[in-house]
């Protein structure tokens, strides 16, 4: 099911908030296991064959954390029944996800004609490193004994388990643990409303209204130096109000259910470096892979050149994460190269003159935009000789173009990136605090409020009205 619907906007969610709180004025568990059973229901409509994996991989991860947390098990024990619970994890997500593409690099290799054809579940990357996660910190001392239902919840919530954010037990489980979530707060369901209306707005009219534009590039067999920077730009600004979009909604649902869902997106392309652009663009998949794969490689504890290794081939994974294809892991290789620059440069220059600061900065956030719509162009493409022909056309300025249809698209992207670049971004107009769990202060107080409201009415009437009959997220094929 999608966010970005009417039978999600109309029906789904209003009966699953309405049975929320009429239940958690009647019992703590109910509310848990009603979330947890409507997440199940959510995922079933639009991916009812994968229901039962989804359930056994619950069942199979909260078994050997219930063995790591509670059994007295012996260290080697214990090293056993972690190594056991991430080897069974990675080999289903491997062989779900990746055998097709083994396959296909075999038969490139050796000539044979092996085939595999095997759909993917949906959101089994999210919740996949999100139970990793789990049993890693299990394994170090850092899980409560949780219940099974609240256990199932926190992987199965449905406003992050299509598409992230990847969520962490010690962030989720107490909230849902808490008493005073399960009763109704106007206020967390006027902010809620609010952001959600952001977001739907963002992928309804921004996402999808840039989204024919990428034509240029992608679709054409020889585009010129304009429609190829055109199309590249057009999917650059596409997937960031994709992505933003999904990730609004994501905390603006959660929000009316009284409950804090991590910040994913933090207007990336202002980043003014590399290592900067990572810290707000999936910033909970950043965060996992810096904790669970850098760091226990080595991280940078071992000299600057291991340095660089470990983040090149957490770079290399993280691509490949991403999906089953050399596009992907090259543009993982671009990103840990971009990364080790980055470091190099920072370990190896001085600091900046003061009054050089703002005209560097600036410089680096130019830098940093055109080598992450590079990396795109290979997120994009069908192949990498696809990307590669882009690429060239990006390069070769004396193929120019330039017609009606080039000049129009121009002229939206330039409205889109000045979007991107002078636009506050939801969090920022919201007030959105979620370590301190706080939101709206300014709407509270009355200061903001017939701002906001009006708003956020258009805004959601814009959104509402701009939902087409199927528009997937990009992040649901991950």
């Amino acid at each position: 099911m999608l966010f970005n619907s009417y039978p999600f906007i109309l029906l789904f969610l209003p009966v699953v908030l309405g049975g929320y709180f009429w239940l958690g004025r009647r019992s703590s568990l109910a509310p848990v296991i009603w979330l947890a059973l409507a997440s199940l229901a959510f995922y079933a409509i639009g991916s009812w064959q994968f229901v039962a994996l989804l359930l056994l991989s619950i069942a199979f991860n909260y078994g050997v954390g219930h063995l790591l947390v509670v059994a007295k098990l012996r260290p080697s024990q214990r090293k056993a029944a972690l190594a056991l619970g991430v080897a069974g994890d990675l080999l289903v997500l491997g062989i779900l996800k990746y055998a097709g593409f083994a396959t296909e690099n075999i038969n490139a290799l050796f000539g044979t004609h092996f085939a595999v054809h095997i759909l993917l579940p949906v959101g089994i990357s999210f919740y996949t490193f999100t139970q990793i996660a789990f049993l890693v910190d299990a394994y170090r001392g850092q899980v409560a004994a949780y219940g099974l239902p609240h256990y199932a919840l926190f992987v199965t919530y449905f406003p992050h388990l299509i598409a992230g954010p990847i969520l962490h037990h010690k962030d989720m489980i107490p909230q849902f643990e808490r008493e005073e979530s399960k009763h109704p707060d106007a206020h967390l369901i006027l902010c809620g409303l609010i952001i959600f209306a952001i977001g739907l707005f963002k992928k309804t009219c921004l996402a999808d209204g840039i989204q024919p534009l990428v034509a240029l590039a992608f679709e054409a067999r020889s585009p010129s130096f304009d429609q190829a920077w055109l199309g590249a730009l057009a999917y650059t600004f596409q997937l960031y109000f994709d992505f933003s979009g999904y990730s609004d909604m994501a905390i603006g649902i959660s929000l009316m259910f009284g409950i804090f869902l991590p910040v994913n997106f933090n207007s990336p392309y202002k980043a003014t470096s590399i290592v900067e652009f990572w810290r707000r663009w999936h910033m909970t998949l950043s965060q996992f892979l810096r904790d669970y794969l850098y760091i226990p490689l080595g991280g940078n504890r071992h000299g600057r050149v291991l340095r660089y290794v470990n983040l090149l081939i957490t770079m290399l994974l993280g691509g490949l994460w991403h999906g089953a294809a050399w596009t992907f892991v090259i543009w993982g290789a671009l990103h840990g190269a971009y990364l080790c620059i980055n470091h190099a440069f920072n370990a190896s220059v001085p600091s900046v003159p003061p009054l050089l600061a703002r005209p560097v900065r600036a410089a680096g956030a130019l830098l940093t935009f055109l080598a992450v719509v590079v990396a795109w162009v290979f997120f994009r493409a069908e192949s990498v000789a696809w990307a590669l022909r882009v690429l060239h056309a990006m390069a070769d300025p004396t193929n120019i173009v330039f017609g009606r249809e080039e000049i129009a698209a121009l002229v939206l992207v330039a409205i889109y990136a000045a979007l991107v670049w002078l636009a506050p971004n939801t969090q920022q107009i919201m007030g959105y605090d979620h370590g301190n769990r706080r939101v709206g202060e300014a709407l509270r107080a009355g200061r903001m409020r017939p701002l906001i409201l009006y708003g956020a009415s258009l805004v959601l009437a814009f959104g509402i009205l701009g939902i087409q009959s199927h528009s997937e997220f990009i992040y649901f094929r991950f």
